[in-house]
């Protein structure tokens, strides 16, 4: 794979072993299912635990005194009241207001900050911080150094609680330094599949130490190996966007919804003018629900009355909601909920109803 310019991660003779269908993603080989299947690993995520390799997402670490200077710049959202052990999401915007990437920001001291960033984009991410850098701060690509492994699901504390006693109890706060079955990890209540969940950052010379300590202890809790495929029907159910889906370079986070992590109150950062130039957004990121018969896959287009008024950004079959359903970017005046449209399928328009968003919520279930 390596020889093809396809990397692989630290867990890769893992999950061949495991019986993981391997496939290239964002410029890694990757496990797209396993043997029990897609809907088989959605449902353990809703009703027990799944665990991914997530070691693809990049890793950039700031620090020095301009650390907080250069994020406050970089990103939309506002850092300046982030505290030590805490997570916050952010989009990275162009000077034209689109969406470079997103990230999470972890504060890990006074001038010292790791950013996550989609691994698609890590080239790309670095150069665009490091064109734009300020002041005193040093901008380090951590990536290859670490592995990431997101343990996910209802039953993910208490299957966690038997490697360690030292969890981080609120959502989006983390712990740096905690032994999970022998390997220090920084330990993070983050996830991007709608339940509750930990992602664990560990050296990448201990990523097998550390995937066999978590599946040893799992079988218990209904502990299922997950893949590509159903960390996408989870985050869509969730209705948590993708880059280069719903977001890129030429879609502003007020276009996809992203409007409460953009400070504009901030007194600058990239793209601030661009958005404040663009005026209300023109375009909608909304929810379908198929009523006609086939799944609204990506490009697909959105018509009401015969006129495109927009295109899908992604679609799927959800397995828990036993239904098609798809986000799309539309026209504003198209985006009512409880308004028909359709969507154009293999030349045909198929009806599809605007629904809230997201499809699923661990509140609502």
């Amino acid at each position: 794979m390596e020889e093809q310019g396809i990397r692989k991660t630290p867990l890769y003779e893992r999950h061949a072993e495991n019986g993981g269908k391997i496939v290239p993603f964002a410029g890694y080989a990757l496990p797209v299912q396993y043997r029990s299947g897609v809907i088989a690993e959605h449902r353990a995520v809703r009703e027990a635990v799944g665990l991914f390799d997530v070691s693809h997402m990049g890793e950039v670490l700031f620090e020095g005194r301009d650390a907080l200077a250069n994020l406050q710049n970089l990103l939309c959202n506002d850092f300046t009241s982030l505290q030590e052990g805490r997570v916050r999401y952010s989009p990275m915007l162009n000077p034209q207001g689109g969406v470079v990437d997103d990230v999470l920001v972890y504060c890990l001291g006074e001038e010292k900050y790791l950013v996550v960033v989609n691994a698609s984009n890590r080239e790309k991410d670095l150069r665009h911080m490091t064109a734009h850098r300020i002041g005193e701060a040093v901008i380090t690509d951590l990536s290859d150094d670490y592995c990431q492994l997101a343990l996910q699901g209802p039953g993910a504390d208490a299957m966690l609680r038997t490697l360690t006693e030292t969890l981080p109890q609120k959502y989006y706060s983390f712990l740096p330094d905690v032994d999970v079955g022998g390997v220090r990890c920084l330990v993070s209540r983050t996830g991007y599949t709608g339940e509750d969940g930990f992602e664990l950052y560990a050296r990448a010379t201990d990523a097998e130490r550390l995937f066999d300590a978590l599946t040893a202890v799992g079988e218990p809790f209904g502990l299922q190996l997950c893949g590509l495929g159903c960390r996408d029907t989870l985050r869509m159910e969730a209705a948590m966007p993708l880059y280069g889906h719903e977001m890129d370079d030429t879609i502003s986070p007020m276009e996809t919804g992203l409007h409460p992590f953009v400070k504009l109150e901030k007194p600058d950062f990239i793209g601030k003018a661009a958005l404040l130039n663009a005026g209300p957004p023109q375009r909608t990121r909304i929810g379908l629900r198929m009523v006609g018969r086939g799944i609204a896959r990506e490009h697909f287009p959105v018509l009401h009355q015969d006129r495109q008024v927009g295109h899908i950004t992604s679609g799927t079959f959800i397995p828990s909601q036993d239904a098609a359903v798809a986000m799309a970017l539309v026209e504003t005046a198209r985006g009512l909920v409880g308004s028909r449209l359709f969507v154009e399928i293999r030349g045909k328009g198929v009806e599809a109803d605007v629904v809230p968003l997201p499809f699923y919520s661990r509140a609502r279930g």
